[in-house]
């Protein structure tokens, strides 16, 4: 259902053709605007015909003023004050709304969790990085100080192999320091010998040597 509101008045010059062409004015103007209505409305969706009311407006006007002028009348105005559809069609579109909205929420929200993922593994690797650039320059401090106070007066120099012993001695008792601080570690039995560290460090020294090729196959 549509409401129009229309406005007319009856022409100075044709007075007589107002008062006695029709009997019912009122009744003949909603006669032509619900033919008007009848006509535009229903191949019109809903959104339409709210979006369209002007559209509909100027139909209605035009229909009057042609139609009431041989009548005498001139039409001002006519406007759809409102539309008013059916009480299934306006409960069918609340629900259609709510589900857009709920599903508009809920994209919001998973794309908020994809954000926050995002950002916690960025942050992560960039701490990962920081570690990793740290722990880095902490074993090349140590690998300095080893190799200057190894060295220092004799004018002798270390190879590649031997600061990496030295480093990995370094670590292992770095490791035995970590292991013994931590009170909630349990029993841990090592074969704890300057003999077993060489052995550690042969065996890591041959891992990368054997790394190297099969890498470059790949």
């Amino acid at each position: 259902n549509a409401q129009v509101a229309v406005q007319h008045r009856v022409r100075e010059k044709s007075v007589e053709l107002a008062l006695y062409q029709l009997s019912d004015v009122q009744g003949q103007i909603d006669s032509y605007v619900s033919d008007v209505v009848r006509s535009y409305v229903p191949v019109m969706t809903l959104d339409e015909a709210f979006e369209k009311k002007d559209d509909i407006s100027d139909a209605v006007q035009k229909k009057l003023t042609t139609e009431m002028e041989a009548y005498g009348l001139e039409i001002r105005k006519a406007l759809v004050t409102e539309v008013n559809p059916d009480a299934s069609v306006v409960a069918s579109m609340n629900e259609i709304n709510k589900q857009k909205r709920l599903r508009d929420a809920a994209l919001m929200a998973a794309e908020a969790e994809k954000i926050k993922a995002v950002k916690a593994a960025e942050a992560a690797a960039d701490a990962a990085q920081l570690q990793g650039e740290g722990i880095a320059r902490q074993r090349r401090a140590i690998i300095d100080g080893l190799r200057d106070s190894i060295t220092h007066g004799t004018g002798e120099t270390l190879s590649t192999s031997q600061i990496s012993e030295l480093l990995l001695i370094t670590q292992y008792f770095e490791t035995l320091r970590d292991v013994a601080a931590n009170n909630k570690s349990s029993t841990v039995f090592l074969n704890h010998s300057a003999g077993s560290v060489a052995d550690v460090a042969s065996q890591i020294r041959n891992g990368v040597l054997q790394a190297g090729p099969a890498q470059q196959l790949m």
